[in-house]
This record gives structure tokens, C-alpha cells and sequence, in this order.
């Protein structure tokens, strides 16, 4: 996994070379390299196990489709998606952090319910043990996340929930935006899939090269652990100046 999933442009970036564009296409054709499009995703609205129920308590959006954080851990969003197999569905829940995209948590499950969202956010929370008072969990009103075990463990993390409006994918863009990279990048290019099983181990070698390798335009063409090295890197004279 890896070359073949940069677009030309992207790839030209990567290599931080003054490289013309239509060399590395002519490169690409000439060793049989194909960047992938994303084309028509079909979006977890589309599920009935992703139904939100308008009677379950609900905290206000305070996001307001602004997916930007100035550091890690400042705000992460949540949300899950199918996956066709040959002896039925599963689904595959993620956790992202808004500053690099990094993918913080994830969990594939056979059914679509509280535990598998929140083994997603018990992952994220252990990989990061993040300050609760600077962070916000956002998600859609899937019935999941406002389940009374999701809601009482973020209040035990004491970190502030948010939650978009119902029916509107926008409001949780970026969460989308991994499903539909996931769905591109590994679901639709590496299937059909037998089971479970096979989806958890094409899943675990992604998530692995979406953090470490698969470079961003708006993170400057790097990857997300990169861009999180890089910050930590530039604060640390601060921060040792301030002790």
C-alpha cells in the first residue's frame, strides 16, 4: 500500500523536487502506477443501523463546520461506516484528530452498536490521555453516540461533547471526508472481502499508512504524524524557556 494512491500532484509535492507535472504523469504511465479518484461514496446516511433518534438528549454543535484546531488534541471527531462482505455487513468505526488528521482510534464490528464506537474512543483516549479541559468530541446524532455508555464515558473523560444537526453530512465533513478516503483507498481498491477477519487486517495496514505515510495538501504535503512531530518540535523551546 502506498505509491499508487497519490494522485500527480501529490506526488510532485512529496517529492519536493521541481519536478513538472507532466513527467511524474508520464512516469506513472510508464511503470503502470495509477493514482486513485475518489468518485461516488456511499456515505453511512444511507444505513438504517445509522438512524439518529430525535429522542435522545442531544448537546448543541459547537463546531459550526469549522474542522481547524491550532494543536493536537484540541478537537477530534467520531463517525462509522459499512463495509458489503461476502457473509454480510460489517462496520468500521474511526476517531480522528482535527489538527493533522491523524486516525486515533478505530474499530471494525460485526454489529453497529454503542460498543463498537466506544471501543474506537477507549482506543483514542489511551493512545493520547488528552487534557479534558481544552478538548471537544465531535460527532453526528447517530444513535450510538448519544447512547447513555458513549455519553457516560466522555463525561468521565470530561471532555466536551458536540454533535452536528440531523441529515446534514457537512456538519461532521471531515469525519466523512476519512470514511470516503477509507472507503476509496482500501474498501472499493482492495475488495471484494470475505469476512470480518479481512477487513480488520487491510484496515490496521491503512490506518498505519494514513498516519505515517499519505501525505495532505492542507497540512503542506506531509503526513499526519509528520505534521504533529513538527509542532511539537517548534513549541519545545518555549516550553522548556518556560520551566
Amino acid at each position: 500500500m502506498g505509491p499508487s494512491k497519490f494522485g500527480t500532484t501529490c506526488s510532485t509535492r512529496a517529492l519536493s523536487l521541481p519536478v513538472a507535472r507532466c513527467t511524474v504523469v508520464r512516469l506513472m504511465k510508464s511503470m503502470k502506477i495509477q493514482g486513485i479518484t475518489r468518485g461516488y461514496v456511499t456515505t453511512t446516511k444511507s444505513n438504517p443501523a445509522t438512524k439518529s433518534n430525535p429522542a435522545l438528549p442531544c448537546p448543541e454543535d459547537k463546531v459550526n463546520r469549522k474542522f481547524k484546531a491550532p494543536a493536537p488534541n484540541i478537537l477530534w471527531v467520531a463517525d462509522f461506516t459499512y463495509v458489503r462482505t461476502a457473509v454480510g455487513f460489517v462496520y468500521v468505526a474511526f476517531i480522528s484528530d482535527v489538527f493533522a488528521r491523524d486516525i486515533l482510534g478505530w474499530k471494525v464490528s460485526s454489529s453497529p452498536n454503542a460498543q463498537m464506537v466506544l471501543d474506537a474512543l477507549d482506543q483514542a483516549l489511551a493512545a493520547r490521555q488528552p487534557d479534558p479541559k481544552t478538548l471537544t468530541h465531535h460527532s453526528d446524532r447517530g444513535v450510538q453516540y448519544l447512547s447513555i455508555k458513549y455519553t457516560e464515558r466522555l463525561e468521565e473523560a470530561k471532555i466536551d461533547p458536540s454533535v452536528g444537526s440531523v441529515g446534514d453530512s457537512y456538519d461532521n465533513a471531515m469525519a466523512e471526508t476519512i470514511n470516503g478516503l477509507y472507503k476509496t483507498e482500501v474498501i472499493e481498491h482492495e475488495g471484494p472481502w470475505q469476512g470480518k477477519k479481512n477487513v480488520e487486517f487491510a484496515t490496521l495496514d491503512w490506518v498505519h499508512w494514513f498516519n505515517h505515510e499519505r501525505r495532505f495538501g492542507p497540512i503542506g504535503y506531509i503526513a499526519p504524524a509528520q505534521a504533529e512531530r513538527s509542532y511539537y518540535d517548534s513549541i519545545m523551546p518555549v516550553t522548556l524557556a518556560a520551566e
